[in-house]
């Protein structure tokens, strides 16, 4: 692999167990982050109430859609951002190239950072991340069976953002024995272009 250019993972070669909730964590029952544990937990479980009790809160379809849409970008947005990172030491994002390509990447804590994740943390972490989205899964399939096709899409967005955060996850498991600090190296390679630049800037202006 060219060092300059930033290690995007996505090597499958590798033998990897998925031993959720057992990724170097400390044996401890205590919450070390006990409002990031129920903000992951809040707004997936608000979501789902909201889709399953809209019915008796109000008869519109819009409001009710916005609602549950609206607490399912809020559950997005906090797994990705910051409970993956603080529950379980993961974190996945994405970024593109100056040719214009999207890389995802995936990481993992490191080091003596691993100490701060404990194994009840990670375990409600996976739990709450992989039944959420059976839960969806059903929904989806009982909104087939009964025809409710209003409600169709619905269910496939909130499969989509919830899934997204899965697959993000379970890739960052996956890759964990490969994990390279890849945001440290592409930062230093746009550096590195931006300072050449600057000289060649300069050494062109002074002649």
């Amino acid at each position: 692999m060219d060092p300059s250019q930033p290690s995007v993972l996505g090597d499958d070669s590798e033998d990897i167990t998925l031993d959720f909730g057992e990724e170097d964590t400390i044996n401890s029952k205590t919450l070390k982050h006990p409002v990031a544990v129920f903000f992951h937990i809040c707004f997936r479980v608000l979501s789902l109430i909201s889709y399953l009790l809209c019915g008796w809160f109000s008869d519109s379809f819009i409001a009710n859609f916005v609602v549950i849409v609206l607490f399912l970008s809020m559950d997005f947005w906090t797994v990705k951002n910051i409970t993956g990172r603080l529950l379980v030491g993961l974190r996945w994002w994405n970024y593109v190239d100056e040719d214009g390509k999207s890389h995802w990447v995936y990481e993992s804590r490191k080091g003596a950072a691993k100490g701060l994740i404990t194994t009840t943390e990670s375990r409600i972490f996976w739990f709450s991340l992989v039944i959420t989205q059976v839960f969806w899964i059903i929904i989806f399939f009982g909104t087939l069976f009964t025809f409710k096709m209003k409600w169709f899409m619905v269910v496939c967005v909130a499969m989509a953002l919830n899934g997204a955060n899965l697959y993000g996850y379970v890739r960052c498991k996956t890759n964990k024995k490969q994990m390279s600090s890849v945001a440290t190296n592409f930062l230093g390679q746009q550096m590195f272009k931006n300072m050449m630049g600057q000289a060649a800037a300069g050494t062109s202006g002074s002649n």
